[in-house]
């Protein structure tokens, strides 16, 4: 059971919906605000809190959307799941269908690329836009020493036993890390109390295919990256964190070659959790932006 001090409350002051996914596990998911639909999609070992600031910008305009993953958040921590990447892309289209969301705006970070980008091609029409932190369609090169350590023997240990993978994240995803004290800190790390609650990271970590044919998830990884064509003509906004160890800008390049009308805003100072790094500046650039393309 997720609980939250008043202090953390305060920081992340939203009502929080459940789905019934046909899995039988919840998915929790916060629905704020009234008018064009924006969905946005979380990573790992981050959850929908990564958003808050961004749903408070957005709310009084728009209808945002922000699901925690299985084993994310306050959405349900099985033992006994796949934790695949086409299991998350399978819930999240649960979520838009049951939501009914069209001509919605759709913004992603991390694995939340993947994920939202796979599911938005089981309905490509009901897109009208997209906002991309950073993130993969593609795995460019080799796994970073940092995450080869979490996928060897010893990930288990570090991430379910000592929460590492968020306490690192907590130093190593971001370039302003005395932001980092206090109540987000513990806000981030509160849905991850004991060994079981944690396993959902580890399995994301484990789900990266990068160059591994054989890999369970590399055909959906393939399929997404094809697919991802059909959205290049959207209108698209991309602000990226160029201190990224994992999403470098050679990812940055990537994404603006598939999305031809991609305006792009390179951040120089700004890490992994972009949103967290660069939030005063972001809020301005995607009010902006959606307010203009979504009519």
């Amino acid at each position: 059971m997720v609980t939250l001090t008043p202090e953390i409350e305060g920081l992340y002051p939203f009502e929080r919906h459940e789905l019934k996914l046909s899995s039988g596990h919840s998915l929790s998911y916060l629905d704020e605000g009234e008018g064009r639909p924006i969905l946005m999609v979380h990573g790992n070992p981050t959850w929908s809190f990564y958003y808050r600031e961004l749903v408070k910008e957005l709310r009084g305009n728009h209808r945002v959307i922000v699901p925690d993953h299985i084993g994310a958040g306050f959405s349900d921590k099985p033992l006994d799941y796949p934790y695949r990447l086409e299991n998350h892309i399978d819930n999240l289209n649960e979520l838009i269908t049951a939501l009914d969301l069209k001509e919605y705006t759709l913004i992603v970070h991390d694995w939340g690329g993947l994920i939202g980008f796979g599911a938005a091609l089981k309905a490509p029409e009901r897109v009208r836009s997209l906002v991309v932190f950073n993130t993969a369609l593609s795995f460019l090169g080799a796994a970073p020493a940092s995450i080869r350590l979490c996928r060897g023997a010893f990930g288990p240990m570090l991430i379910q036993g000592a929460n590492a993978f968020i306490r690192l994240g907590l130093h190593w995803a971001t370039a302003n890390r005395p932001h980092f004290k206090g109540p987000v800190s513990k806000a981030f790390l509160a849905p991850y109390p004991t060994w079981d609650s944690r396993l959902g990271q580890l399995r994301f970590i484990q789900d990266i295919p990068f160059n591994d044919t054989h890999h369970p998830s590399y055909e959906t990884v393939c399929s997404v990256d094809e697919g991802s064509s059909q959205f290049s003509q959207l209108p698209t906004c991309v602000i990226w964190g160029d201190l990224d160890f994992v999403f470098t800008p050679v990812y940055r390049e990537d994404i603006t070659k598939r999305f031809h009308n991609a305006e792009v805003h390179a951040m120089k100072d700004a890490s992994h959790w972009i949103v967290e790094d660069a939030i005063d500046r972001i809020k301005p650039i995607v009010s902006e932006f959606v307010n203009r393309v979504v009519t």
